[in-house]
């Protein structure tokens, strides 16, 4: 089952899904770790308190493109309420298979650059410990 899952994850870092950036986004963020220099940016267009479209772009390793490609498809149509409800574990339930710790910021790196982005758009403050 484990491969299944590590195909999943080549596949969406070597054709990601919602890959670019967005001509007028609503919001925008761009997330950088430290320890390994993996950088995305998630451009949301957010009407009605809902993500209508979200395009993301940047460099790092597959697990990091996995997920953020996946988080891509997960939070198009929903609610900021449902963006902001998302957790690690959802992001290592996507991914399907076990992240050591070495690898789990580059997994989680993606959420980050988007709930910040969330949070911004409705101008209230973001707490890291959110992600863990």
């Amino acid at each position: 089952m484990d491969d299944l899952y590590q195909q999943n994850i080549l596949d969406h870092s070597r054709h990601p899904r919602n890959s670019g950036r967005l001509e007028h986004p609503t919001v925008s963020y761009e997330a950088v770790n430290p320890l390994c220099g993996d950088k995305l940016r998630f451009d949301l267009l957010i009407e009605d308190g809902t993500v209508k479209d979200v395009l993301f772009s940047g460099r790092g390793c597959a697990i990091s493109q996995a997920a953020a490609s996946m988080l891509t498809e997960e939070v198009k149509g929903k609610s900021l309420d449902e963006v902001r409800a998302l957790s690690k574990n959802d992001v290592l339930e996507l991914l399907g298979i076990p992240i050591g710790y070495t690898r789990l910021k580059c997994a989680l790196l993606g959420l980050k650059a988007l709930k910040v982005g969330v949070y911004r758009a409705i101008d209230e403050e973001w707490d890291e410990d959110e992600l863990f």
